[in-house]
């Protein structure tokens, strides 16, 4: 069972980090797959971390996680906070047809660093 849950964190985490660097590839231009996994795992702690201090506040507890990811991927990656929420968008709709791509196969995973997947 821990095994099974470090395995779906692990590929989760990995295509977390595929949808924000497809993202930020898009949006900037120029991103590497290794950057994208460290804005992944620092994204999905700093959710955790505001989830767990507001998330049960409604509407505002996840307009604050989003507003700290966006924030994660702003530090990460150049070109303001326009970019950044492009970037998040992209990754999210990376993470979508990701997602349904892994059902469709019968894997069950969550995806990691990209929130509302």
């Amino acid at each position: 069972m821990v095994l099974g849950l470090v395995l779906s964190f692990v590929v989760g985490l990995l295509v977390g980090g595929l949808a924000i660097h497809v993202g930020a590839s898009l949006i900037v231009g120029s991103s590497t797959y290794g950057k994208a996994l460290v804005t992944a795992a620092i994204a999905w702690f700093a959710w955790g971390v505001v989830s767990l201090l507001v998330g049960w506040i409604p509407l505002l507890g996840p307009l604050v996680g989003l507003l700290v990811y966006v924030g994660v991927i702003n530090v990460q990656y150049d070109g303001g906070w326009l970019n950044a929420g492009a970037i998040a968008f992209v990754a999210w709709l990376t993470s979508l047809l990701v997602l349904a791509l892994l059902q469709f196969l019968s894997l069950g995973v969550r995806i990691v660093g990209v929130p509302g997947v």
